[in-house]
Parts: C-alpha cells; structure tokens; sequence
C-alpha cells in the first residue's frame, strides 16, 4: 500500500521522464527540418547548373539523373567502404541495404504516388537496354543474396553490370 506521498512523488517522477522523450522528440524534428530545408531550396539551383553543365557538353540527359544518384549515395557509399575496410560485414550490409531501400523503395513509390494525387504521368525513361540490365541486375542480386555464402565473383559480376550501365549512358 502506498502512502499519498509516495503516489505524488512516483506522478512527478514520471512525468520528469516522459517530458524529455517528448521534448527530445520535437527537437529532432525541428533539426531535421531545419536540415532539410537549406538542401530542398539548393537542390534547383543545383538543377539549373547540372543542366547548364549537360546542355553545354551535349552529354546524355541520363547523366543527370546519374550524377544526382552519385550525389545522393555518396555518404552511405563512403560509410560502406569504411565498414568494409574495417571488416565489419554486418555493418556494410546494413548500411548498403538501408540505402538502396530508402532510395529506390521508398523513393519511387512516394514519386509515384504523388503522381496520382497531383494527376500527372510519370515517366521513368527506361529504354529497352535499361530494363535489360535492371531486369539481370535484380535476377543477379537475388542469386547472390539467396547463397549461403558469396564470393568475389558475384561482387565482380555487379561492377560489371554497373559498368556497363555507365558506358551505356554515352551510347
């Protein structure tokens, strides 16, 4: 049994410790806000140049889109690298996985989405050497990640489709 000043010290103690979650909570959101913002209002000027830059050397408009993807993945490719440099598997795993996940998972559906909302068709590019190579890419991704173990074989086998990506965006 408890007295009635055990019951308003516990009352106070708790919400001592739910007030910094909340408060933690709504910090985070204001910074990821705040962090957002100065990369969403860069991002045309940005456009504008990489355009600038594609029209001026009369290169494919998919480099674009590739140079945006380079931009984009650059800091969970460098964290990967490190990881593996580091030999930890799991790890570059992980953070190889969440990336591709939250880009292409996640990306193209939202954009897809917000096409049928706004009532706009979306069109993807691909041509049929594009859905060749993606199609041999998630065939080869599936064979690797379905093995018990991997090799370099299969790392090799996807730098060389990436290659190929990258020499077909000049053709």
């Amino acid at each position: 049994m408890r007295t009635i000043r055990q019951q308003a010290l516990s009352s106070i103690i708790s919400a001592e410790v739910r007030h910094p979650v909340y408060m933690a909570i709504c910090c985070h959101a204001v910074f990821l806000v705040l962090t957002m913002l100065p990369i969403v209002l860069l991002s045309k000027s940005m456009a504008k140049l990489v355009e600038f830059g594609i029209t001026t050397l009369e290169a494919p408009q998919a480099l674009g889109g590739f140079l945006v993807a380079i931009l984009v993945l650059t800091p969970e490719a460098v964290a990967a690298a490190r990881a593996a440099l580091a030999n930890q598997l799991q790890r570059t795993v992980n953070i190889t996985l969440g990336s591709s996940l939250s880009t292409i998972g996640l990306t193209i559906p939202a954009i897809l989405a917000i096409s049928l909302f706004t009532g706009r068709t979306i069109e993807l590019g691909f041509e049929s050497v594009d859905i060749v190579l993606l199609a041999l890419t998630l065939l080869v991704s599936v064979i690797n990640f379905g093995a018990e173990r991997t090799n370099v074989l299969q790392g090799a086998v996807h730098l060389i489709l990436f290659i190929s990506y990258i020499i077909l965006i000049f053709d």
